[in-house]
């Protein structure tokens, strides 16, 4: 087995507890099923949230919503760069895999695509 990065992001209109879990939740259930991946796979998930979207946790949706109490969770801020999109999660999930790195497939959802040109 390998491990591997499958990255994905998404926006979220308002600085909303449920908004910011629905997004969460949406994003993740997409990178799982897009990437045949089960909890039990996932080694660890790194969310990242720009500085404006505060009102929850993303690891909320992953552990309350979703029931992945047994995967290693971290939350934190992405680096404010000027003129940047706002209000966008970033997820990088570690799973633990037998696919090759080119057949990792990220996932961009909520207009968060155009943040990678590939």
């Amino acid at each position: 087995m390998f491990s591997r990065g499958i990255r994905g992001a998404t926006v979220v209109e308002r600085n909303v507890k449920a908004l910011i879990v629905e997004a969460t939740v949406e994003l993740l259930s997409v990178m799982v099923r897009d990437n045949n991946v089960s909890p039990s796979d996932i080694a660890a998930v790194f969310f990242t949230t720009t500085v404006d979207l505060n009102a929850e946790f993303p690891a909320v949706a992953a552990r309350e919503t979703l029931g992945w109490t047994t995967v290693p969770l971290m939350c934190g801020h992405e680096m404010a760069v000027p003129e940047s999109m706002e209000k966008v999660i970033r997820i990088m999930m570690l799973v633990n895999t037998m696919k090759a790195q080119d057949e990792i497939k990220s996932v961009y959802l909520r207009g968060a695509g155009t943040l990678r040109s590939d």
